[in-house]
């Protein structure tokens, strides 16, 4: 039996497939991250390597388009606007649950 690594890298060394290049990202987790790339809420360099991935993959960039253009249209479409006089509502009511308590505190 040949030593493994805890990653299990030498076994595959060892049935001739090869590492990945440094910042190499798979498909999976280029559609796995999408949502996370969407909203920029990557490291730099996480962002800079599943932009690449997306440059070089047309399975994946058709997935990121999709997605892309959907958050586009979800939030052009979506913008309902609460009506003043249920904003005033909430408002009293906030202000009402917050003064009796506020008072007896002191």
């Amino acid at each position: 039996m040949e030593p493994q690594t805890d990653d299990g890298r030498d076994a595959a060394r060892a049935e001739g497939s090869v590492d990945p290049p440094a910042g190499f990202v798979s498909c999976d987790e280029t559609i796995e991250k999408l949502y996370v790339y969407l909203d920029g809420e990557l490291t730099e360099q996480r962002r800079i390597e599943i932009a690449r991935h997306l440059d070089l993959c047309g399975p994946c960039v058709g997935a990121f388009g999709f997605e892309a253009e959907l958050r586009k249209l979800v939030a052009d479409r979506c913008q309902d606007r609460v009506p003043d006089a249920l904003l005033a509502r909430v408002a009293a009511a906030i202000q009402a649950e917050s003064g009796p308590s506020s008072a007896s505190a002191t």
